[in-house]
């Protein structure tokens, strides 16, 4: 099943798309998609309803797609996932995760604008997978644990500005939040209609030109293993965000440092999740 929010910035209404790609309002179920509605068998209602035809269709034409979840409590990131990333960053490859956090009010629709922060000079893109919590996960015993706490998985774009998160901080945050820096959706794709998450083709193009080409097996760290460590030291809720890590091919890692400039246009993809496109702006 999936799971989106449509309407203006701050307006957006829940929906559930078929299988047929019509969509149908949640309203009657829940004021929206986010924490309490995932922790409360929201979408085994939302399931059940969609499944006996109850639920009102919705003409999405013109519409703006939000992002899937509403106001995260926060976004979890993992850097250097990919074997292959590491190594074109020249970073070591990790004994354990990478762990940052970034601030959830970066948060966007999949198809906004993103802005690029004024001063600079090295905004790069990430497609990622993300995880969205279901149910707490604090202190798993085990990783196969993992799998009872996971409402589903989405697309994130986790835009960097290279500058602020290398040079400018010890830390990557200042690099990672910047205002519009994580476009997310278009569709919170539940798990059990993802199947099995370390089997997904990641894909992004600039311009039209495909610049990464990965896959989730190629995770150093896989999703289990993942959300198993986090529970190890922050309590994950319902409507928390995992940014995954990203492969190979960001502008950092490629020949001339092609940085992100105001005009140009990013299109993301991950196999059974959609797809996402943005224009970069000047803010």
């Amino acid at each position: 099943m999936k799971l989106l929010r449509i309407g203006a910035p701050g307006e957006e209404v829940p929906a559930v798309r078929g299988e047929d790609g019509r969509v149908f309002a949640l309203s009657e179920l829940t004021g929206d998609v986010d924490g309490a509605f995932l922790a409360s068998g929201g979408v085994e209602r939302a399931r059940a309803a969609l499944a006996a035809g109850e639920l009102p269709e919705v003409d999405v034409t013109g519409l703006r797609v939000g992002a899937p979840v509403a106001r995260p409590g926060k976004v979890v990131c993992v850097g250097l996932n990919y074997r292959d990333h590491a190594e074109e960053t020249g970073a070591a490859i990790p004994d354990r995760p990478v762990v940052f956090m970034k601030d959830p009010a970066t948060v966007v629709g999949p198809y906004d604008e993103v802005l690029i922060p004024r001063g600079s000079v090295k905004t790069d893109w990430e497609v990622e997978l993300a995880v969205v919590i279901g149910h707490q996960a604090r202190y798993l015993a085990d990783p196969t644990d993992a799998v009872d706490c996971i409402a589903g998985y989405t697309i994130s774009n986790d835009v960097s500005e290279r500058e602020f998160q290398l040079e400018f901080s010890a830390q990557w945050d200042l690099g990672k939040s910047c205002e519009t820096f994580n476009p997310m959706g278009p569709w919170l794709v539940t798990a059990d209609e993802v199947g099995d998450p370390q089997a997904l083709g990641l894909r992004l193009a600039v311009n039209g030109e495909l610049r990464q080409d990965g896959n989730t097996k190629n995770m150093i760290f896989d999703i289990a293993h993942l959300v198993w460590y986090l529970s190890q030291y922050m309590v994950l809720n319902p409507g928390d965000v995992i940014n995954t890590g990203t492969p190979a091919g960001v502008a950092l890692g490629l020949p001339g440092t092609p940085y992100l400039r105001e005009g140009d246009a990013v299109e993301l993809s991950i196999d059974g999740l959609g797809t996402q496109r943005q224009t970069f702006r000047n803010a």
